[in-house]
């Protein structure tokens, strides 16, 4: 995946729109919030292996909620400006410190 690019791509869509003027981040991030809340709604009465055993048609509708949540995180990442692939990749570090593995 090429986060670039995909920034780019994301930051014309809004551009053709003119809805830029819109992408604030506090709009930008609850608008997140409320895709996040429209992924969770899909597992919000399973049990635990029910949300492991999708049907296709819930599948479906859950990777078009998380494509939601990435699409408004990577549109937030431009308007402030934050390389998100090295913020990941810090994180990714920062956390093998906080949560070294377990011994065996």
């Amino acid at each position: 995946m090429d986060l670039n690019q995909l920034m780019l791509d994301v930051r014309q869509f809004a551009k053709d729109r003119d809805w830029e003027r819109y992408h604030t981040p506090k709009n930008l991030c609850m608008a997140m919030s409320v895709e996040m809340a429209e992924l969770l709604e899909h597992f919000q009465w399973d049990t635990a292996e029910e949300s492991q055993q999708l049907s296709s048609e819930k599948r479906t509708a859950v990777e078009q909620e998380m494509a939601d949540v990435l699409l408004y995180m990577i549109r937030l990442s431009d308007v402030l400006n934050v390389d998100l692939e090295t913020a990941i990749r810090e994180k990714i570090l920062l956390n093998a410190i906080k949560y070294p593995p377990l011994s065996k």
